[in-house]
C-alpha cells in the first residue's frame, strides 16, 4: 500500500510518500517546500498572504499525488496552525480552496506521534525526545519505553529568530535572550522532572541540520548520526556573530552553505534551544533520528486501519469461498463446524461431520507499488 502525507510545519511544509508493507515504511518521495509560515503570524492570526502561500503549496502537491495516481493521503498541521487566534478560520479556507481535508496536531498529540515514529526501531527505551520545529519545541519524557510526560513548549527555531535576532546570526546577547524564554517556558511546566537525562532521541529538521555541521566541522563520516553534547555549545560559539552589526565572516558563510544552506537564518538560533535543553537535563549524547511525526501518524493511524480493513476483507471473501466438504477424519488446526442433522428414519445412517475448506489468504488485498524511488529537486526543493 502507498500513502502519502502532507505535513504543514512552520518553517517548511513537506509531501513523503511512503511505501507500506506491514510494519515496514519505505519513503519513496520527499518533497520540501520552505514557506516560513511562522513568520506570517501578525498579532497571533495567520494572515492572508499566509494562507495563500499554504493552499499555493498544496496544489503543487496535488499536482503530484495526481501524476503518481494516488489518493490515499493525509494531511495535518502542527503549530504554525494550532498557535494562532484565527486557526479554524485558516483551515476551512485552506480546504475549500485546495480540498485538502487538514487536521490540526495539539502539542501532546505532535510530541506522542514524535515519540511513536522516532522510537519505533530504536533500542534506547528510556530517554529524552526532543524535536525542534519552527514555532514549537516538542519534549517527551520516556521510561522503559512509556512516556512519562510529552509537553509543548510555544517557541521554535523560526519564531525565535523572529523575535530576538536583528541581523542574518545572532550575537552573543541575542543568544542570552533565546536561553532565558526557553528557560521561562520550562518554569511554567510543573509537572516536567528536570533530572538527569544523559540519552537525547532527536527529531526534526533543526536537528538534522545540527547533525550535519557537526559531521562537517568534526571531521565525521556524513552518515554519523550521533552528536556529542560539548560539540553543540562549541558550534554555537564557532558561528555566532560577535559583532552587534550584520557582518558575517566569509568563513561562517561557507560552512552554513556548505551544509545547511536552507536554514541560514534558523539554524542558530535552533541550536541555542537544543543546548539550553540538553544543559537543563544534563545531558550527554544526542542521537539524530531520521523518522518522527510523519512516521508516527502513520504506525498510529493508519497502518492499525489497513491491518484491520485487510482483516475484514479476507474474513468476507473467506466467508463467500468456502465450500464444503464431507470427512470421516477430524481436523487439526481448522475448527470444525458440525452440519445440520437431517431427520432420522430407521434406513438413513446420520451424515458425517462436514469441515470447512481453509481458504488461502496469502494474496488477497494486496497492492504493488510501483517499485521504482522518486526524488524530486528543484530549487526550492531539498531533502534534510
Amino acid at each position: 500500500m502507498v500513502h502519502a502525507i502532507i505535513d504543514i510545519g512552520s518553517n517548511s511544509i513537506r509531501l513523503a510518500i511512503y511505501k507500506m508493507d506491514e510494519d515496514q515504511l519505505t519513503i519513496l518521495l520527499n518533497k520540501k517546500y520552505t514557506a516560513g509560515l511562522a513568520a506570517y503570524v501578525k498579532n497571533e492570526e495567520m494572515t492572508q498572504v499566509g494562507i495563500d502561500k499554504t493552499c499555493q503549496v498544496l496544489d503543487e502537491f496535488k499536482v503530484l499525488l495526481d501524476a503518481f495516481h494516488i489518493t490515499s493521503v493525509s494531511a495535518f498541521a502542527t503549530a504554525a496552525l494550532r498557535n494562532i487566534s484565527n486557526s479554524a478560520a485558516a483551515i476551512e479556507q485552506i480546504t475549500k480552496k485546495t480540498g485538502v481535508v487538514v487536521t490540526v496536531l495539539s502539542g501532546t498529540e505532535e510530541a506522542t506521534l514524535d515519540f511513536i515514529g522516532a522510537t519505533h526501531a530504536t533500542q534506547a527505551k528510556t530517554g529524552l525526545l526532543l524535536d525542534i520545529g519552527g514555532a514549537s519545541t516538542e519534549l517527551v519524557l520516556y521510561e522503559d519505553g512509556l512516556i512519562v510526560n510529552a509537553v509543548s513548549l510555544p517557541i521554535g527555531s523560526l519564531n525565535a529568530y523572529g523575535q530576538y535576532v536583528h541581523y542574518l546570526l545572532p550575537n552573543k546577547s541575542e543568544r542570552k535572550a533565546i536561553k532565558e524564554a526557553v528557560l521561562t517556558e520550562l518554569s511554567k511546566i510543573t509537572d516536567m522532572d528536570s533530572s538527569k537525562q544523559a540519552f537525547v532521541c532527536g527529531v526534526g529538521g533543526s536537528i538534522r541540520a545540527a547533525g550535519k555541521i557537526n559531521n562537517y566541522l568534526f571531521n565525521l563520516p556524513p552518515d554519523t548520526d550521533e552528536i556529542k553534547a560539548p560539540n553543540v555549545k562549541k558550534m554555537i560559539k564557532l558561528l555566532e556573530n560577535d559583532e552587534e552589526d550584520d557582518l558575517i565572516s566569509s568563513e561562517t558563510l561557507n560552512i552554513l552553505l556548505k551544509t545547511v544552506p536552507d536554514r541560514i537564518e534558523t539554524i542558530l538560533p535552533g541550536m541555542i534551544i537544543l543546548h539550553t535543553l540538553i544543559k537543563y537535563f544534563k545531558s550527554e549524547t544526542i542521537v539524530v533520528s531520521k523518522s518522527g511525526v510523519r512516521e508516527g501518524y502513520l504506525y498510529q493511524n493508519i497502518i492499525p486501519q489497513k491491518k484491520k480493513s485487510t482483516k475484514s476483507i479476507q474474513t468476507s471473501k473467506a466467508k463467500s469461498q468456502t465450500t464444503v466438504e464431507p470427512t470421516s477424519q477430524p481436523v487439526a488446526v481448522a475448527k470444525v463446524r458440525k452440519a445440520p442433522k437431517t431427520p432420522r428414519t430407521p434406513k438413513m445412517p446420520r451424515v458425517p461431520k462436514i469441515a470447512k475448506k481453509v481458504v488461502d489468504k496469502t494474496n488477497q488485498g494486496k497492492i504493488e507499488p510501483e517499485k521504482s524511488v522518486v526524488e524530486v529537486q528543484d530549487g526550492q526543493s531539498t531533502e534534510s
